[in-house]
């Protein structure tokens, strides 16, 4: 795989997507279905899964693809893949919250390495380099030139002081008895792969999700954090979190900063 040309092409459709995403956003009401798993689904998650398949599958023809919209691609057995949330954060979407993202990841040999999350209501934009470093680029942003980046990095966490952030729409009583058990500071809530990010730049120490997500929700927000020197884990063993597992269904997972001091379950 040229990096590189994976990187520039994974930019270049995450904005174009996050576009299409802005204009069905700021336009008139529009159509909300219900998918088989009861999730929602809008023209705007349509519209950019098409931009982005076509043009992953136009560029590199011969790397699987994963993309949450199409079901038949959820039959892939392929351990080094493409895998795309085109919206990730619907519901956020939905309700004009602006918490959504664009995300697309590369996994080799079933861990992220390369990836990108762009949140075109926030206009905040992180990805991984080809060497896997993660930066955040700044606005305004232009698909035929690279704008000004900074690398990001975790925090050097105070443990007696955490910074947690945690689900906005999937928040439940596991995650909160999980939380009580570290010294906080600051708990912030947040939508989609940007918890992930928040923890990339050092706003957040730890981001724990007791509760149910797919591979493509996580792998680019996951590449990030871990280009930014952070970690994601299983909460039941903390042992790494793998990809290209049966039916892309997550376990449990806590991402952070390696300075936290984890505790037991």
């Amino acid at each position: 795989m040229d990096n590189a040309k994976l990187v520039a092409t994974m930019r270049t459709l995450a904005l174009e997507a996050g576009d299409e995403i802005m204009r069905i956003y700021n336009g008139p009401d529009f159509e909300v279905k219900t998918k088989s798993d009861e999730s929602p689904v809008t023209e705007a998650d349509e519209a950019a899964d098409a931009l982005i398949s076509a043009g992953l599958r136009e560029t590199f023809p011969d790397v699987a693809l994963v993309t949450e919209e199409q079901a038949a691609s959820h039959a892939e057995t392929a351990s080094t893949f493409l895998i795309v949330d085109p919206l990730d954060g619907t519901k956020e979407f939905v309700h004009r919250r602006g918490d959504f993202t664009v995300n697309i990841a590369y996994v080799v040999d079933g861990l992220p390495v390369l990836g990108i999350v762009y949140a075109p209501a926030k206009d905040r934009l992180f990805y991984t380099q080809a060497d896997g470093s993660s930066v955040e680029e700044t606005g305004p942003f232009s698909k035929a030139e690279i704008g000004e980046t900074r690398p990001i990095s975790v925090s050097n966490p105070n443990n007696s002081s955490l910074l947690v952030v945690a689900s906005k729409s999937h928040r439940n009583q596991a995650t909160d008895d999980y939380i009580s058990k570290y010294a906080v500071e600051d708990m912030k809530s947040a939508g989609s792969s940007l918890k992930f990010c928040l923890v990339a730049t050092g706003e957040a120490d730890i981001y724990p999700r007791l509760g149910r997500t797919m591979e493509w929700d996580t792998a680019a927000g996951h590449a990030v954090l871990k280009g930014a020197g952070g970690d994601v884990i299983r909460f039941d063993d903390h042992t790494p979190l793998t990809y290209g597992k049966d039916t892309f269904a997550n376990p449990f997972f806590i991402a952070y900063s390696p300075g936290v001091e984890l505790k037991a379950r």
